[in-house]
Formats: C-alpha cells, structure tokens, sequence
C-alpha cells in the first residue's frame, strides 16, 4: 500500500533525512520519501508486516510525530505550532534585546558582577522558554544516533552559557557571552519564523486544489433538502447543486433544468479541464468534484466519493509528485545526513588549532570560534535548494491543467532532445457530428479537427529545438495531411503499438532524451520506454497510470509552457544548490577565524551572533529565490 502520510515536528533538511532513514529501516516498509516542504511522507509499505502505529511509535521516539488519527486536522496542528513559534520568537527577541542592553551597559543596574548574574538568569530563561525544544530533541536525537540543526544550536548555545557563566563566577568577569547566546537563539527561531511563511507559500497550489472541495451538499431524502457534511455522502445518494455551488461529489445527472432549457444546465469544468466553455449537463451526463453550475440546477446520484473522486485523485498526484524526489535531491540528502558530524567536527578542529596556535591566552578566541562555526553552517539551505523549486514548479504547473505525478520528469523534461507524438486523440479529436455517421467522401477537415494551439504549440516546441515525430496507426494520406496541418515534418502512417515503441527505442540508442505523449492503450509502450512520458485525462486510464506528466486539458498550449518551466526549475535548483554551497563554502572558514590571520589590528572577529543570522539568511533567500518561479513562467 502507497499512503501520503502528514508529518508534524520537521524543521529543517535533516529531520526529513532522520524521518526518512527512520521509516526507510523498518521492516515491513517498502520505499519512502519524505518532503521538508511538504510536510509529509509517502510510504511504501506492506500492510500485513507493518502498521501505521507502529511507525508513528517509531517517529515519535526520535521526536517527531505521523498524523494517523482520523479527525485530527493537520491544518489545525501546523496553525497551532506557528502561533507557538511567533510567540517564542517574539519573547526570545524581547529577552535578548534586554540582555543586550545590560551587558552593553545602555541600562545600568549596577557593577560587573551584577550585570553578569542578571544576564546570565535572562539567558538561561531565553534557553528554558523559548530554545528548550533544542535541546530536548537534540538529546533524544543523540540517543538514537542522529544529529540535527538543532543539534548545532543546542551544542553553540550551550557551550556560550557554560563559558560565560565560568567566568561570571570564576574566571574573568569581563569574558561573557550571555547576550550572543540569547541572540542565537532569536535569530534562529526568527529565521525558521519566516522560512514557514515562505514553505507555507510553496504549498498554496495543494490548498488551492483543496479548497475546490466544498465541505457540505444538499442531500434529497423523501422530496426534501437537507444540508450534510461532504464526509458522509453515500454511493447512491440523490444531490441537488445548485449555481455558484461546487458540486460535492462525482457522479451522474439524473434531471436538469436552466432558463435557457428546460432539460439541461451549464456547468464550468475549467478548474478541471482548463475549458472556459461551460458545458452543458443533461441526464445520464457525468459531473465532477469540485466544479461549478454557471446556469442552472441539477440533481445528481452520487457515483465516486471521498478518496475516489477526481478531484481526489489530482490532489493525491500532485501531493505524491511534490514528495517525490529528483535524483539532484537524494543526493544532497545523503550529504546533509553527515553534515552535522562534520560540522561538529570542524568546530572542534577550530579549537584545537586556535589552542595549538596561542595556547591558553586564545581560550576566548578558540571558543567564539568553534561556537560561531558551529551556528553558522547551515544544512537547511541545501536541503531546501531542490524541493522548494520543485514544490513550486509542481504546483505553477498544477494551476495551468499540467499533473506532474514525478520530480523526476520535471527536472528531465528540460533536456529533451525529441517529441514522439500520438496523433488521433493527442492531436486531433473526432468530428462530434460524425461519430455515428459514416465518413466514406468526408474531408480530413469534416472528419480527426485539429486540437487548439497543436500547430502553435509545435512550433514553439521546434523553436526550443525539439524534433518532433508523428506516429499514426491512420493511413498515409491522413498522416501527412495533418503533420503539414501541425507543422510536423517527420511522421509515419499505420503505426502500430510496437512501431512506436521502436522509434522510441531507436532514438535513445541514439544518445536522445525522448519525450512520448499520448492518449491509448496503443501508446502504453512507446509511454513506458520513454525518458519523460505524457498522457492526455481524455484517454484511457492505463496511458494515465504509465505516465509521468498528464494533460489536463485539450489546449496543447500547455506542453511548451512545461518544457519551458522544467527549464527554470532546473535553473532555479542550480542556483540554490550553488548558493548553499557556497555559502557554507565561505562561511565556514569566516566563522573559524581566517581573517584574524590576516588582520588582527583591529581583529577581525565574525560572532556568533552574527553566525546565527547569517545562518537564517541562507536558508530563507533559498526559499524566497525559488518562489520566483511563480511569477518567471
């Protein structure tokens, strides 16, 4: 069983990395991807071996949670943690301000000594009230043998308190760092403060599909109205919609009326099939989820509910295909799982070498250093650089009527190299007055009308330098007929199933990345054995199942808008990963004390203070870059 499972407690890169090992080592689970932004983890996993429970039992023991609990409302939750998160934020920034101004002197409340203690009580209720969720998960994540950002934090603040309150009472008084140790924790919470707001605009496209769910339906029983929640519409049930409501469910029309007819109403499918034309709806036509009548009222059996709708399956494609990972990605989360060891290792070399250096009298250096070094690097900024962009990618396509089932085929569609395309239902669509007339002396034009924007889109696809190959099972002169119609100049008639899977093939051989689209069963092979595969929700469900990407809609306007966004997507994702990189590439060696070599009249120092705010600043510009994506495409 495949199950998309919310995840509650993540807040950075190596916590979807420690969940994710987490599950992936349990027997019983099969395969399992774990998405930062997301918040959730789709799982693999074999029902008669594993529970639910008992992965949640495993997840909550490393300090996470698993939302299993039917009823428990995962919005309600998240809402919950983040008004938590801004009143920390706010209390800790209050705190360290405060502290701040003590220890600066701009508030004086007495000698060295004095100013010390009260400092050193405001830091250590910054730590209890606002950073304890550090430190406890960071100690029961140490206990299972993993490490964190929070670990990090935990590990700087914690030797800043210790170091100052040494000196308070025993060293050199003038030597403490219980501001810097409040404002750690400040900037990082402050950080992950607005990295929510930014992740939680990453998300809009799910809950835009979402919100297309009406959450109450009038149910006809005994020739009345009743208003009942959504949840409990039964197969069977008799609806009545009217316009402006969404229909609740999918299912059939039993009668319809409108001031227009008196047998029929008008629908607008446009959120779903990206067809402005409302449609017309009669007796025994079929309605969907989530859809709207412009004109008129129906009553309808309800057909498919819950998890079975339409509506229900496209959010569920775009849910799995924003947890999906592009190979770019796992490779990073294999890194960020060492990223803390080695950064905790880095910082200890930093103080080994300070004390090598200058011995004693470079205590304080050797310690700000290690400190600052610790808060400063950030595995957050790689970890967020591939899943942010592909997150918005998935749902800018989403919102033009183009599903993308895997990350995988976003990232690849960018480099094809050539377009096998179906002809009949791909495109062309039969003649509606003709389907049950015969088409003996009937025009290519009276018969398969070319579908909107195919021959603009086919050009704009040659422009992009892609190669585009027709192949029809259809006879020669129709196949030529319409790949002049569409601009194509490769084609070939009477194709079959097998033909097609062997140009495909062919063209791989050939050093090609090959994109195939379609729509039947007869291209399920060609759909299989291609690098990017593309399937049209007018054909069968077996072509949809194959395929990585699903046209929505018959505007084939959207196929170049693809293409072209997987090209700013992989653009975006280099960026970020370059930014991360280098980020911690140069930010590192800074917070180790390098240009204190350099310039040591006056020493050049970067605190930890500043660490932790450079630290928030990389992960946030991470996240903000690739909300561009909405507005570049």
């Amino acid at each position: 069983m495949k199950k998309t499972v919310p995840v509650v407690g993540m807040a950075c890169a190596s916590c979807s990395a420690n969940v994710e090992n987490k599950l992936r080592s349990l027997p019983g689970v099969n395969d399992v991807s774990v998405s930062l932004i997301g918040r959730s983890a789709m799982i693999d996993y074999d029902e008669s071996k594993i529970s639910l429970e008992a992965m949640k039992k495993e997840i909550n023991s490393i300090g996470y949670d698993l939302v299993i609990e039917i009823g428990r409302s995962v919005e309600t939750i998240r809402k919950q943690e983040y008004s938590m998160l801004v009143r920390k934020t706010l209390l800790s920034i209050f705190l360290s301000v405060a502290s701040m101004a003590i220890s600066m002197r701009w508030l004086n409340i007495g000698d060295l000594d004095q100013t010390n203690q009260v400092c050193l009580l405001i830091a250590f209720a910054n730590m209890f009230f606002c950073g304890r969720a550090f430190y406890v998960n960071s100690v029961r994540q140490l206990l299972h043998g993993v490490a964190n950002m929070d670990t990090l934090v935990a590990l700087s603040t914690s030797i800043s308190f210790l170091f100052s309150a040494w000196n308070a009472f025993l060293g050199d008084p003038s030597l403490t760092y219980f501001d810097s140790c409040g404002m750690i924790i400040s900037f990082v919470l402050l950080g992950r403060l607005l990295e929510e707001r930014a992740k939680d605009s990453t998300a809009s496209s799910i809950r835009k599909l979402m919100g297309m769910a009406p959450k109450t339906a009038h149910v006809v029983e005994d020739g009345e109205l009743r208003e009942v929640p959504v949840s409990t519409i039964d197969v069977g049930d008799i609806l009545e919609v009217r316009p402006g409501e969404r229909v609740p469910v999918d299912g059939e029309v039993i009668s319809a009326s409108s001031f227009m007819t008196a047998d029929a109403a008008y629908v607008d499918e446009s959120m779903i099939t990206g067809e402005p034309t409302p449609v017309e709806k009669k007796a025994k036509s079929k309605v969907l989820a989530g859809t709207i009548p412009s004109q008129g009222v129906f009553r309808m059996r309800a057909r498919q509910v819950g998890e079975q709708t339409a509506l229900a399956h496209i959010i569920r494609m775009v849910q799995e295909a924003q947890n999906s990972k592009a190979p770019v990605q796992r490779i990073v989360d294999r890194m960020v799982v060492y990223f803390v060891p080695i950064v905790s290792a880095l910082a200890l070399i930093t103080f080994l070498l300070w004390i090598g250096l200058g011995g004693m009298p470079l205590l304080y250096k050797a310690i700000v250093s290690a400190v600052t070094v610790l808060v400063i690097a950030c595995p957050c900024a790689m970890g967020l650089a591939t899943p942010t962009a592909l997150m918005v990618g998935i749902g800018k396509a989403a919102s033009k009527h183009l599903l993308i089932k895997d990350a995988a085929a976003l990232e690849t569609m960018h480099k094809v190299d050539v377009l096998v395309t179906d002809k009949t239902g791909t495109l062309t669509i039969p003649n509606q007055n003709v389907d049950f007339t015969a088409t003996d002396g009937l025009s290519f034009e009276e018969r398969e009308t070319l579908k909107p924007h195919a021959a603009e889109a086919m050009r704009k696809l040659r422009q992009n330098g892609i190669d585009i190959y027709m192949m029809s099972g259809d006879n020669e002169n129709a196949a030529s007929y319409w790949a002049e119609k569409a601009g194509i100049g490769h084609f070939k008639a009477q194709c079959k199933p097998q033909d097609k899977e062997e140009l495909v093939r062919k063209l791989k051989a050939d050093g090609k990345t090959v994109a195939m689209i379609g729509d039947g069963i007869n291209d399920t092979q060609a759909l299989a054995l291609a690098d990017v595969s593309i399937a049209i929700s007018t054909g069968t469900d077996v072509a949809m199942d194959v395929a990585q990407v699903t046209l929505m809609t018959d505007d084939l306007s959207v196929l170049p808008f693809g293409f072209q966004l997987s090209k700013k997507t992989a653009r975006m994702i280099r960026e970020n990963l370059f930014w991360a990189f280098v980020y911690n590439l140069v930010c590192i060696p800074l917070a180790a004390g390098v240009l204190y070599l350099f310039y040591d009249n006056p020493p050049i120092q970067l605190t930890p203070m500043w660490g932790s705010a450079l630290m928030a600043f990389s992960s946030i510009s991470v996240v903000l870059n690739s909300l561009r994506l909405r507005f570049s495409v």
